[in-house]
């Protein structure tokens, strides 16, 4: 797979669905994109059989997910629930039970961003003069400017971000390891630092955030399926508090600056000041920031035994 990867990789900086080859595992997600045309690669690489990227071990330095293991795995994983909670929480929101079997924690990590404009089909996209992330250069949702404003709409990530989480990154020549907090662009179509000839291999949780009470909120327009139009994950730890949101920017992110001992009100009042929803979905942008600031008081009163 990986030297399939090095064959056919493109230009590092070319955009998303450029790419000449595109790696499925669970294909939840890619699968009904390439229906609508949004990718159009000359090759399909199917990775789900490389057994030696399923599994969760813990380690001595935490616990070490192979990125093909599947969302079922770690939802119904009794160490997950017991000492991540917040990642349990997340997981047990996506879609449903069907695609969770399906569906991979590196196949959530790396999810294309989404907008009304682009998760089209091609016939529908054509008569609007396509956009700026597929096959066009215009924003529909912010017409004065040059950058994609796509919706990155995952739930384990902002879980992930605030267990410290890190990725180990495989290529043909090796790999390479980083925080997830510095994985993602904020560029919706060019939303991550995953170069062409590279996959995510492994996702790890370190032993300090090991037994974090955390809570994970999630707005969408069904009770299942859908994909969140805002999403707070919150965790404790200690008098320290850690909050990012999902599903109303480019990226999943970390709310930093968080003071030590500060109140719910004051994490949704931080949570909801970074979120900058436009209109890449059917809900307005106003709804899903005050969305964002309930879900994070909602979510610090829980860690904080306060309900």
């Amino acid at each position: 797979a990986l030297s399939t990867l090095a064959k056919y990789a493109t230009d590092p900086d070319a955009r998303d669905n450029d790419a000449r080859v595109q790696i499925v595992a669970g294909g939840t997600d890619v699968l009904p994109s390439m229906k609508q045309r949004l990718f159009t690669p000359e090759v399909v690489v199917d990775i789900s059989g490389i057994r030696e990227l399923r599994g969760i071990v813990q380690t001595a330095d935490g616990v070490s997910i192979g990125a093909l293991t599947p969302l079922s795995q770690l939802e119904h994983d009794p160490m997950i629930a017991r000492e991540y909670q917040v990642l349990h929480e997340a997981v047990k929101t996506v879609a449903s039970p069907i695609l969770r079997n399906m569906g991979t924690i590196g196949g959530n990590i790396c999810l294309d961003t989404r907008c009304v404009w682009y998760n089209q089909s091609l016939q529908w996209r054509k008569s609007c003069g396509f956009c700026i992330k597929k096959d066009g250069d215009l924003c529909h949702v912010a017409p004065g400017g040059k950058k994609c404003w796509a919706a990155f709409s995952a739930d384990t990530p902002p879980a992930l971000l605030c267990l410290d989480a890190e990725i180990e990154i495989t290529s043909a020549t090796g790999t390479r390891r980083m925080p997830l907090r510095e994985f993602y662009t904020n560029v919706g179509d060019n939303r991550n630092r995953l170069k062409r000839n590279e996959i995510i291999s492994r996702v790890f949780l370190p032993k300090a955030s090991a037994g974090l009470r955390g809570s994970y909120q999630k707005l969408r327009l069904r009770g299942t399926i859908d994909y969140p139009l805002a999403g707070v994950a919150v965790v404790r730890d200690g008098d320290a508090r850690r909050a990012a949101i999902t599903g109303v920017n480019p990226a999943p992110l970390l709310v930093s600056g968080v003071p030590g001992g500060a109140t719910p009100e004051e994490i949704a009042q931080m949570a909801a000041k970074i979120a900058k929803p436009l209109t890449t979905s059917l809900l307005t942008p106003e709804y899903r920031r005050e969305m964002v600031r309930v879900f994070a008081k909602r979510g610090a009163k829980s860690v904080l035994g306060e309900q």
